[in-house]
């Protein structure tokens, strides 16, 4: 059945419902208002009548009477004496010697106790419904005066309305189809027109402008409707080239990438990751533990998923070990959704790059050490001859510029070892007072030359560190070191110690003219020089910051630099109370 038609059969069974009840409430108020009426006229008559027979004391006659009062009130007159016998009837039909004793009649009853009295039934002499009415005559023989009217003329009257009713009702049923028929017709259209507009949104048609439904109930709900829905395929089509834009994007990027969900199921992956990981073609929406078969990068989505934030580890993809990638993953947050993003990086090429320049570094710096020191020597034995004009100073320059290359390829093979995980830890417990005395004693000939002196401030709680005693010894000196070179001549160097809840702290500091910002960031790089600020070539090789972080870091700490107040530079060292295991 269709909502046209159910509306139809609604509207038409509500208005029939209405229009009979209706009638049926109008017959009954008029049938209720005849019988009152009848009641009260029957009433007043019999009053009339009991108010002449108390006049008259005596009647000869008194059912001849009752012939005369009945024609002329146009009713059933009847007389009753006190003891319910009938003394008198109108009725031709009826006889008062034949007919029954009256006093248990109810209008009788209530005439006795009240002096009036009223009652509905059908007659027992005619058949008929019948209201009657009884009033007590005083000092009378006849104790009691019924009028009655059979109620024949109520059902005429209720029957002749029944019929205008019916009559009215039909027409009204008439105009209640057509209006019916009509209204369903009309909403029929609105319903039809939000429809069709849907099915276009459906569709995904919304080029369209939207129709004005009008301003009623039905109007109001479907304008709604239609805003929201054109909103929303609005946002729908914004999130289309939105994924188009993703999907290209993800199409054409190198990395792989692969999205997963609270749950651990995979809701994304690109092309590179699936060559990379080997992925079947239906691992979308399956768990990552059935498809990675990587243990690392299984790990890490597992530590992700958990809340964490894992390290970016490498891995190796290829069974050969020929191809090298960074595998990173990051948690997403709870209000995105949850889960986990990862994205693998071939790093294959920019190993192999850094590998062939560590082995450049590594074999140059060994090439370049023989011919050094052949060219020391020879310089030396040189320096033992006597001089002549100006050979000696230029031996000189040659031997300084020959020990400074020596540094040089010293540091560059000591960073390739570095570099290379050749240099080992023998960690023990070392005294940092004799590790800043050794420091000392190696620069007292500097420290004499400049007029610079060392302030050393050691904690008690901070006298004492775990670490391997020749790499901190190298740490200390190159930090020295370059304190020195940047501190003007008769400045002090300040060396101190403390402690705080998870490391040592150990600082250098200088009064020299400090680093700028924006090179604070690059200090540790290699070759990295503050030209800028620190005019004065030291004589360094620019590498020895850069040797200072590697060592510190094989250690599990930190090495940081600042500006301090006052002017200056200081380089903070962080070295960890529990060594890494």
């Amino acid at each position: 059945m269709t909502y046209r038609t159910r509306t139809f059969v609604s509207v038409f069974l509500a208005s029939l419902a209405a229009l009979a009840a209706t009638t049926w409430l109008i017959e009954r108020s008029l049938r209720l208002y005849l019988e009152d009426d009848i009641r009260n006229n029957l009433l007043t008559q019999a009053r009339v009548t009991a108010a002449l027979l108390a006049e008259r004391p005596s009647i000869l006659d008194p059912d001849q009477e009752a012939d005369l009062l009945g024609r002329l009130l146009q009713a059933r007159v009847t007389f009753i004496a006190g003891d319910g016998q009938v003394l008198g009837e109108s009725d031709p039909v009826a006889s008062p010697e034949t007919m029954e004793n009256h006093a248990s009649r109810l209008e009788i009853m209530l005439a006795r106790e009240t002096g009036e009295g009223t009652a509905i039934r059908e007659s027992s002499t005619t058949g008929v419904r019948t209201q009657y009415t009884a009033v007590r005559v005083r000092d009378n023989p006849i104790a009691f005066v019924r009028v009655a009217l059979p109620l024949t003329v109520i059902d005429q009257r209720v029957s002749h309305l029944r019929r205008l009713a019916l009559v009215g009702l039909g027409a009204g049923l008439a105009s209640a189809l057509l209006l019916t028929w009509i209204a369903s017709v009309l909403l029929n259209r609105r319903l039809e027109a939000v429809a069709v507009t849907a099915s276009r949104y459906k569709a995904g048609d919304f080029t369209r402008p939207a129709r004005d439904h009008g301003r009623d109930e039905i109007g109001i709900v479907a304008n709604v409707l239609d805003d929201t829905a054109r909103e929303l395929g609005l946002k729908l089509a914004d999130m289309a080239r939105e994924r188009a834009h993703m999907d290209a994007i993800l199409t054409g990027m190198v990395e792989g990438v692969v999205l997963v969900n609270a749950a651990g199921r995979l809701v994304l992956t690109n092309p590179a990751v699936r060559s990379m990981l080997r992925l079947p073609a239906n691992a979308e929406g399956r768990l990552y533990v059935e498809v990675v078969r990587h243990p690392e990068i299984s790990a890490q989505l597992s530590a992700a998923l958990a809340g964490g934030t894992p390290a970016a580890v490498d891995v190796d993809l290829d069974q050969n070990g020929r191809r090298v990638f960074i595998a990173r993953v990051v948690p997403v947050a709870h209000e995105r959704g949850g889960g986990a993003v990862l994205v693998l990086h071939d790093v294959t090429d920019l190993r192999r790059a850094d590998q062939v320049r560590r082995d450049f570094v590594a074999n140059v710096s060994h090439e370049l050490r023989t011919p050094l020191t052949a060219i020391r020597g020879y310089v030396e034995a040189l320096s033992d001859e006597p001089p002549a004009d100006d050979s000696r100073k230029f031996l000189e320059i040659i031997s300084r510029h020959t020990l400074r290359m020596e540094r040089l390829v010293r540091d560059l093979l000591r960073l390739a070892r570095l570099d290379a995980g050749q240099e080992t830890l023998e960690r023990v417990d070392c005294s940092i007072v004799t590790l800043v005395s050794s420091v000392e004693h190696d620069m007292q000939p500097v420290l004499d030359a400049r007029r610079q002196t060392l302030q050393i401030t050691i904690a008690p709680d901070a006298a004492t560190v775990s670490g391997d005693p020749a790499k901190l010894h190298d740490v200390l000196r190159n930090l020295a070191e370059n304190a020195s070179n940047y501190s003007p001549e008769g400045g002090t160097i300040e060396i101190a110690t403390s402690r705080t809840a998870e490391s040592i702290v150990l600082s250098v500091s200088d009064r020299g003219p400090g680093i700028p910002d924006a090179d604070i960031p690059r200090i540790f790089e290699r070759f990295y020089r503050v030209d800028r600020s620190r005019t004065r070539d030291p004589g360094g090789t620019g590498l020895g910051l850069s040797i200072v972080r590697h060592l510190i870091g094989l250690h599990g700490g930190r090495v940081s630099a600042a500006n301090r107040e006052g002017g200056g530079a200081r380089f903070t060292v962080d070295l960890p109370l529990e060594p890494l295991t």
